[in-house]
């Protein structure tokens, strides 16, 4: 008597569960090719084969989440005991290094798809409706803080300047040579806010004075400070950290 050979798989068979387990995964993981990056110490402008096929992937993974993102479902908020004191600075320079600016001369420069290319002033964007919240600020390298920022919701200000909200893009210019940008679906989300405010006052000089967007549903490193000029562009605009590896889209 013979023992019966357990029936094996044939890899045809598998492939349909595998690729299902891999989507799975994929999805959970995000693919953070930012978080890939900074651990390997690659370089993604290389230009190599394993290069394109990361950035392959990370336009793949930024088009998935454009397509998962929900406009209207709103980041988690927090009473006011819960903000975490003292709030931690974060950039790619020390506080020391944050840029001086000059509220009563500032002008915030407008451009691209807009019907009204003139610039703002802080007096200007306080006179609009402002609205407040108390978010969970995330960072790629792994820490976590809940402040309040207050400011003008960003879909106001885009109304305002006559934004084309079929446009793809946002882009954002600051004063620290940061750049940065936002799918337009992020843009005009309830929570998006150009903020001037934190906590009770104006922003501190190391938190972005005069002016931060704050967007609850994206990574830190999406939250530009020290904003001197908004573009709306149907042209993808990169991002400081996004051109050197990091997901574009990052968020939720």
């Amino acid at each position: 008597m013979t023992d019966k050979k357990p029936d094996v798989p044939t890899n045809s068979e598998l492939k349909p569960e595998l690729v299902q387990l891999q989507r799975r995964l994929f999805l959970r993981s995000g693919l953070s090719l930012g978080a890939l990056s900074m651990l390997s110490g690659c370089n993604l402008q290389d230009g190599d084969m394993v290069d394109k096929v990361l950035w392959a992937m990370s336009r793949w993974n930024d088009r998935v989440q454009g397509l998962l993102f929900r406009p209207n479902h709103l980041a988690p908020t927090y009473p006011a005991s819960m903000i975490t004191k003292p709030f931690p600075f974060n950039a790619f320079y020390d506080a020391d290094s944050a840029p001086e600016i000059d509220g009563d001369t500032y002008k915030l420069e407008v451009s691209g798809l807009v019907r009204d290319k003139r610039s703002w002033s802080l007096a200007q964007l306080r006179a609009l409706p402002q609205a407040s919240q108390i978010t969970r600020h995330i960072c790629i390298e792994g820490w976590s803080a809940i402040g309040q920022w207050s400011g003008v919701p960003f879909r106001t200000f885009l109304a305002h300047i006559g934004a084309d909200t079929t446009a793809r893009y946002v882009g954002f210019k600051c004063a620290d040579r940061y750049y940065s940008s936002l799918d337009m679906a992020t843009a005009l989300h309830p929570q998006t806010i150009l903020a001037l405010d934190f906590g009770k006052e104006p922003l501190p000089t190391e938190y972005g004075y005069p002016l931060k967007l704050r967007v609850p549903t994206k990574l830190g490193f999406k939250n530009p400070k020290h904003i001197a000029a908004i573009f709306v562009t149907n042209e993808n605009p990169g991002g400081y950290w996004e051109d050197q590896g990091y997901n574009w889209f990052s968020g939720s």
